[in-house]
C-alpha cells in the first residue's frame, strides 16, 4: 500500500470510526445512564444533606441529655446539702428557690427532647430512603449497562477492528504527513484529504486550471489543494 492509499484509506477509517461512534452514542440506554447519573447526584447531595441534619440532631440530643444529667446533679447535691443540718429561713427559701429553678430548667430540656426525637426519627427515617433509592439507581445503572453492552457488542467489536487496521494505516504513514492530517482532520470536521476526479478535487469541487493542475499532476502524490488547503492526493494505487 502506498503513502497516498494509507492516508485515503486512514481517513475512511476515522469516517466508520465516527459514524460507529453516534450509532452508541444515539443508543436509548444513553441517554438513559445519563439521566441516572443526575439523579444519583442530586439524591447523594440530599443524603450527604440529611445525614449532616440527622448527626446535628443526634448531638443536640446529646447535649440536652447532659444538661438533664446535670441539672439533676445539681438538684441532688442542693438537697443532700440541705438535709446535712437545721437550715435558717433564708437558707431554707434559697434551698427552696434553686431546687424551684432547677426543677424548671429540667423542666425546658425534657420538653426540648420530645421534638429532637421525632426530627430523628424523621431524618433516620429520609436517610434510609434516600441510601435505598441510591441502591435502586445503581441496579438500575448496572442493567443499563449491561443492556447497552449487549446491544452495543457487535458496534464495539467493529470499532476494535478498525482501530487495529487505523494503527496499520499509520504506520504506513510518514509522521510529517500523519501530523498534517491530524491538523487538517480537526480543521475540517474530518474530511482532511481529497482526491481528483479529472481536474477537479473530490471535496471542495473547484475545478482546477489547465496550467495549476499541470503543476499539481507533476507534483508529489500528497500535496495540498490550493483553493481549499486540505490535503490533495493526486494519485491512487493502481492509477501510477
Amino acid at each position: 500500500m502506498t503513502e497516498a492509499s494509507a492516508l485515503l484509506r486512514l481517513q475512511q477509517i476515522d469516517i466508520e470510526l465516527l459514524r460507529h461512534a453516534s450509532t452508541l452514542q444515539k443508543l436509548p440506554q444513553q441517554e438513559k445512564l445519563k439521566k441516572i447519573a443526575l439523579a444519583k447526584k442530586k439524591v447523594a447531595v440530599e443524603l450527604k444533606k440529611i445525614t449532616g441534619q440527622r448527626k446535628d440532631a443526634e448531638i443536640d440530643i446529646v447535649d440536652v441529655n447532659a444538661d438533664i444529667s446535670h441539672y439533676r446533679q445539681v438538684r441532688e447535691r442542693v438537697m443532700a446539702e440541705a438535709e446535712e443540718g437545721p437550715l435558717t429561713h433564708r437558707e431554707a427559701r434559697t434551698v427552696e428557690e434553686s431546687l424551684t429553678h432547677l426543677a424548671k430548667v429540667t423542666e425546658k430540656c425534657e420538653f426540648r427532647l420530645g421534638p429532637l426525637n421525632e426530627k430523628l426519627e424523621k431524618l433516620k427515617l429520609a436517610e434510609a430512603n434516600a441510601q435505598k433509592m441510591l441502591g435502586r439507581l445503581d441496579e438500575e445503572e448496572a442493567a443499563t449497562k449491561k443492556s447497552f453492552e449487549d446491544d452495543s457488542a457487535s458496534v464495539r467489536a467493529q470499532i476494535l477492528k478498525l482501530k487495529d487496521e487505523r494503527d496499520a494505516a499509520c504506520s504506513e504513514i510518514s509522521a510529517e504527513v500523519l501530523a498534517r492530517y491530524e491538523a487538517a482532520r480537526k480543521r475540517f470536521g474530518g474530511l482532511a484529504v481529497e482526491t481528483l476526479a479529472g481536474n477537479v478535487p473530490s471535496t471542495c469541487r473547484v475545478k482546477l486550471q489547465p496550467s495549476l493542475y499541470h503543476d499539481i499532476a507533476r507534483g508529489p502524490q500528497i500535496t495540498e489543494c490550493p483553493y481549499c488547503h486540505r490535503i490533495l492526493v493526486t494519485t491512487q494505487e493502481g492509477e501510477e
